[in-house]
């Protein structure tokens, strides 16, 4: 499948795969027609979902029951009107049913909206409305329906709702109209057909601060994820790959969808009804997972765990995004598995945009060289390139020359939002890095996130990272809080690992810990212990939440 889209794909070194890797993009592709329907003619019996949940649930469809049931699904989603450009969206957790909806969405020429279960009755409006959603499709959990349900009368553009796995009053029962619907099915052709620059995709942004927007990604968008899941997944047509992450989020088009069905690795999805470090290592164990990633939290959570105990001799390749790696989770992982953690780095904009590629020694802590579908740079605030150890805003430049495949169009509605990131031909990704003379990227914050103190300026990161390495701290967050004489402080709010209680006695520990694995100015002069960080729905710190809360 890869010689359809790569006209070389083997490369001698990482100055040879930045210089000459291109991207074949046939005219008007789309995914579920030109990789997956094309899987299925090639090879309908080659494995491409291995599905279980914490129930004894087990499910393995082949790229020929993914093309069977997404045709019967376009049918179905057809015989409710939804059409070319429509919106409409899943709230699927890790049901399969995701996948197979996704795909049919495409052969119609639909849009989707994947979405976390997580979400209040407000999001669900805000999301409903700022969108124009048609139709959602949802499990049926009972809190997540409900506040669907409370939704609904402030959202006048839905006109469909169904759930998966269930029955209920006032919904479209999604099972019993999928083992219904027709298996005959054609590409559509003239104005109904839909590929290449036209709409496909939307992300809502995790919104660390304000509210989110919405990230535009056209049919070309998974082409960029061959860099993804071949050069830094390091992905081939065999074996079994498991990325972490629910459907809601970008980082599932990074790991459970389009660059690894491109490449035909067969993905593994474990629909767990909460993370629980053991269960997870144990379908690992078992189903003999033989690239995993995750983000740092989850590689945080192993390494408290006895992983003796556990059959890692399948896993070959361990990955790692969503924020950065710190260094002592990269040690304590290789020590006890052997694994070198490769770490890449992008955004639910973009497809990966730095990574530690297969010719590249990983440095722990940092993101890799840029990819080669894009011109990255780091410059300062005028604009200018930033010399090595010297920090900036990370850029992709050169955007009026040459647009590549995986970044995003835009923010949907908003061309405000657009043009303050996106100018002249470069898009700031409002991430703040520096790199060394050897050409690596290390990664400081968001930009909002930098802390200024008597006229320094302290990433989080390296603060949280040295932190981390203290066994008493399980998670913590590093921000800035008001000081009369310096104008700004460096505060750390921890969360303790088992076993550990606060104390005055602990906050010096820690503090002279600091001073000692970094520089001694960074140390935080504040240490408040909490139960847990305020996150994202996903996941995310909101240290903006931390910082609004300290300058009351």
């Amino acid at each position: 499948m890869l010689e359809r889209f790569l006209p070389r794909e083997k490369f001698d070194s990482y100055e040879d795969f930045k210089k000459n890797y291109k991207v074949n993009i046939p005219e008007n592709f789309n995914f579920a027609y030109d990789v997956i329907d094309e899987w299925a003619l090639e090879k309908p019996g080659k494995i491409a979902l291995v599905w279980c949940n914490d129930h004894g649930e087990e499910k393995i469809f082949t790229f020929g029951d993914l093309k069977r049931l997404s045709d019967k699904a376009a049918n179905f989603f057809k015989s409710l009107r939804i059409g070319k450009g429509d919106i409409v969206m899943f709230l699927l957790k890790r049901r399969w049913h995701f996948w197979v909806c996704t795909l049919a969405l495409q052969k119609i020429g639909a849009i989707s909206i994947p979405a976390t279960v997580q979400l209040t009755k407000k999001d669900i409006v805000y999301r409903n409305n700022a969108a124009s959603v048609k139709m959602i499709v949802s499990v049926a959990d009972e809190e997540i329906v409900e506040n669907i349900e409370a939704a609904l009368c402030e959202s006048p553009t839905v006109k469909y709702k169904a759930l998966v796995g269930a029955s209920r009053d006032g919904w479209i029962d999604f099972d019993s109209e999928l083992s219904k619907a027709s298996e005959k099915w054609e590409r559509p052709t003239g104005n109904d057909a839909a590929g290449g620059t036209d709409p496909m995709l939307m992300y809502f942004t995790s919104g660390t601060t304000g509210m989110p927007k919405i990230v535009l990604h056209d049919f070309i968008h998974p082409l960029g994820h061959i860099v993804t899941a071949h050069y830094w997944q390091r992905l081939g047509e065999d074996g079994l790959h498991l990325t972490v992450s629910e459907t809601g989020w970008a980082k599932c088009g990074w790991g459970k969808i389009y660059g690894q069905w491109i490449c035909g690795v067969s993905v593994f999805v474990y629909d767990m009804d909460k993370f629980v470090p053991d269960n997870l290592l144990r379908m690992i164990e078992k189903y003999k997972v033989t690239s995993f990633c995750a983000p740092p939290t989850i590689y945080r959570f192993f390494i408290k765990e006895d992983l003796s105990k556990y059959d890692f001799s399948s896993v070959k390749i361990a990955c790692t995004a969503g924020e950065p790696l710190n260094p002592e989770v990269y040690h304590q992982f290789k020590k006890a598995t052997g694994l070198s953690i490769i770490e890449g780095y992008g955004q639910s904009e973009s497809t990966v945009l730095c990574a530690n590629f297969e010719w590249l020694e990983p440095k722990p802590g940092s993101m890799g060289k840029p990819s080669p579908l894009y011109d990255i740079d780091i410059i300062d605030e005028n604009g200018k390139s930033c010399p090595a150890g010297v920090e900036g805003n990370i850029v992709i430049k050169n955007l009026d020359k040459r647009l590549p495949p995986g970044l995003f169009k835009g923010y949907y509605g908003d061309e405000e939002a657009t043009k303050k990131v996106w100018s002249n031909g470069v898009y700031n990704t409002g991430d703040v890095a520096w790199r060394d003379e050897e050409g690596y990227y290390w990664f400081v914050g968001r930009s909002d996130d930098v802390i200024k103190c008597s006229g320094y300026r302290i990433g989080p990161f390296e603060v949280e990272s040295a932190l981390l390495e203290h066994p008493s701290v399980l998670e913590c967050a590093v921000t800035s809080a008001p000081d009369p004489i310096r104008g700004q402080v460096v505060k750390a709010t921890v969360v303790l690992a088992k076993g550990w209680k606060p104390s005055d006695q602990l906050i010096k520990e820690l503090q002279n810990h600091v001073k000692k694995t970094t520089a001694p100015y960074k140390y935080p002069r504040i240490v408040e212990f909490v139960d847990e960080l305020p996150k994202t729905v996903s996941g995310k710190i909101r240290r903006v939440e931390i910082r609004e809360k300290d300058a009351k």
